[in-house]
């Protein structure tokens, strides 16, 4: 007779299978403690394939035939939490010093490009484009855009769409939400849905952070908030690296209020505010540093 781990059912056998997939193909790690929750969010998977127990699932998803099934797991584990100008730090440096730095670059017919790793259902990119929209005059006609990734295909679907409940709005001041967003109604519910002028500003796309990364071009200002945190140190210290290759000399790196770079020394970034980082090579700023918020 096989284990089992918790009141449900699911073999410690299929635990461990489906842990170690997790975290080969994202990162995330499983926690047996956590048992419960991540038996809740895998049984629907289980009922959308007709399977009648845990250990026929992780048969399946390890399978060479279960590799799109892997897709859906990872999206059904993921933590998609997020609200309009989360930790607004960042955007009040976005706004106050960042634009002031790049609007010569702009203006000179240069690139901008900002990443927003991990990006959930849209709310960081969308900030984002409001805060560069307030910043910088006629933004629209200028070469800034930013690309919104995330691993989970459903949470990317939602961003492109950019329509939110107004119960997801309530982090966007009155005045922002009149000027960058239309009231509709979708299946009797009362929506707010970004201007186009905002969703022009922004590509959506699938992405796996651990995996191979396909832009080719270096990236002005990088978000990834709240999402290594779900990592471990060793996955944390292979990103950081890259992240610093994928960043221009005078960029920033924004991460979450949990989350800090243990070695910069090593990744080759310094401080330079509250969960704010710059390469080494970057110009030391004068303003000062924004408050943790």
């Amino acid at each position: 007779m096989k284990d089992q781990v918790g009141d449900s059912g699911i073999t410690a056998e299929s635990f461990e299978a489906i842990a170690q997939l997790a975290y080969r193909e994202s990162g995330l790690q499983l926690a047996v403690e956590k048992i419960s929750m991540i038996q809740s969010r895998l049984r629907h998977r289980l009922r959308a394939l007709n399977m009648a127990d845990f250990d026929d699932y992780s048969a399946f998803v390890c399978s060479e035939d279960g590799a799109d099934e892997r897709r859906h797991m990872i999206s059904a584990l993921t933590t998609n939490v997020s609200h309009f100008f989360r930790e607004k730090h960042h955007f009040d440096i976005l706004q106050s010093r960042i634009a002031d730095m790049l609007l010569p670059k702009l203006k000179n017919g240069e690139k901008v490009r900002i990443w927003s790793a991990g990006c959930s259902n849209g709310q960081e990119a969308l900030s984002i484009a409001m805060t560069l929209a307030e910043a910088i005059p006629n933004v629209l006609d200028l070469d800034i855009r930013i690309l919104a990734t995330d691993i989970d295909p459903n949470v990317v679907k939602f961003a492109t769409a950019a329509s939110y409940p107004e119960r997801l709005t309530s982090g966007i001041p009155e005045t922002l939400l009149q000027r960058h967003f239309r009231k509709g109604s979708e299946n009797g519910e009362t929506v707010f849905i970004a201007n186009k002028e905002l969703q022009q500003m922004i590509a959506f796309r699938e992405l796996n952070l651990l995996t191979s990364w396909p832009m080719k071009q270096k990236m002005d200002i990088i978000f990834c908030r709240n999402v290594v945190i779900y990592f471990d140190l060793d996955t944390q210290n292979r990103l950081w690296p890259r992240f610093h290759q994928m960043l221009k000399p005078d960029g920033y790196l924004f991460l979450g209020h949990s989350e800090r770079i243990a070695d910069t020394d090593t990744a080759g970034f310094r401080t330079d505010g509250p969960t704010t980082y710059r390469p080494t090579t970057a110009s030391t700023s004068t303003e000062p540093l924004s408050k943790e918020h």
